[in-house]
């Protein structure tokens, strides 16, 4: 048996148990990390800034709620690299309590309703001060008899620009994903917050071109960002940007914002706070625009559009904002998928780009479909 298919193993092992854990690797990086944490030692904070202090993995969601808290998972057994986690003996690893779901919020909208919530969106942007707003959709896939292990596998593979990863928790259910989007992440003395907007389908081997309402798009987070660095007194940074970021099946436009790592030691909750949810998954004004979204979209987006990712491991910070990614239910993958909505939207192409964005989790599913099949 090869390491890769004792990896899949152990994976579905963890899954079978219903523990608490959280399996992960970083853009660029081949190293995996996980981290399982007994379910009474899992810490709900009521709001962000009260991370300050603490270490672990966090997962996010959009908005902090009883039936969505914030999650903290400290780290009972952590473990760097596929020889370490290898080395895992599920003897040492708790078995969760199977809890009683709620499956019934996944609202399921039909194209033509989107396509009105999208135009009634541009309406409204070219008629008030809204200037960008993200509406969303869920995307079911039919689940059969695969292997999630093998499915996480098969993501990581095809994936390596994304934050790939698996949560499951007893509060939040089982999630996996493949995301592009740097919330916060540090480096050494320097921390990297990113901008991303505008989405298309990857192509190879010729340049990029950008439309108007993409370009446009982006510089509204990158507006923001430059409004939250100067409220935390950060006026000494850096960029790197635009560029073009591939990530799945699809490509991004994204711009780096580079500072001091010391200037967020004692507020890095509150700076967190203040950044999540960024324009890039709510939009702009940000106060006007999470109002909007919470009158067009009819599901709950749950964990799709929070955050995730090692919290203070290893005296570093890597954050991601949940995209790509989908809830897994026992006969169901639930994608979630959204895209920006400007006054320059057009409804029909707002519905392909969700389409192409679950592509990448798709893909995969189809993948190790055929791959059982030959």
């Amino acid at each position: 048996m090869t390491d890769n298919e004792r990896l899949i193993h152990l994976i579905d092992e963890l899954v079978t148990l219903n523990c608490s854990f959280a399996l992960w690797s970083v853009p660029g990086d081949k190293t995996l990390e996980l981290l399982i944490s007994c379910q009474e030692a899992l810490f709900y904070p009521n709001e962000v800034s009260r991370l300050n202090g603490q270490e672990g993995f966090v997962f996010a969601p959009y908005h902090v709620s009883e039936e969505t808290p914030l999650i903290l998972l400290k780290p009972d057994i952590y473990k760097t690299g596929i020889e370490e986690i290898l080395k895992l003996k599920m003897n040492d690893v708790k078995a969760g309590q199977k809890e009683q779901a709620n499956y019934t919020s996944h609202y399921i909208i039909e194209k033509e309703e989107y396509l009105s919530d999208i135009e009634q969106t541009v309406n409204t942007i070219k008629n008030t001060k809204l200037a960008k707003a993200i509406v969303s959709r869920i995307i079911p896939a039919e689940r059969k008899n695969e292997s999630l292990g093998k499915l996480y596998s098969q993501l990581f593979e095809q994936t390596p620009n994304a934050f790939v990863y698996m949560v499951n928790l007893p509060k939040a259910g089982l999630w996996m994903g493949a995301t592009p989007e740097i919330l916060l992440k540090s480096e050494g003395k320097t921390m990297e917050t990113v901008s991303l907007a505008g989405t298309q389908p990857r192509i190879s081997g010729t340049e990029y071109g950008w439309s108007t309402k993409d370009i446009e798009e982006q510089a509204f987070v990158s507006r923001y960002l430059v409004d939250l660095l100067y409220r935390f007194n950060i006026h000494r940074y850096t960029t790197r940007g635009p560029e073009t970021l591939e990530s799945g099946k699809v490509a991004h436009l994204f711009t780096s914002f580079l500072f001091a790592k010391k200037k967020l030691d004692d507020c890095l909750g509150d700076f967190i706070a203040e950044l999540h949810p960024t324009p890039a998954v709510c939009g702009f004004p940000k106060s006007k625009a999470d109002k909007f979204i919470s009158t067009i979209e009819k599901h709950n987006r749950r964990y799709y559009a929070g955050f995730l990712g090692p919290w203070q491991l290893k005296d570093s910070v890597r954050l991601f904002v949940n995209l790509r990614c989908m809830e897994i239910i026992p006969e169901k993958y639930m994608l979630y998928a959204g895209g920006g909505i400007t006054s320059r939207s057009v409804p029909e192409e707002e519905w392909e780009e969700t389409n192409n964005k679950a592509k990448t989790l798709l893909s995969a599913i189809e993948a190790i479909r055929q791959n059982d099949l030959n």
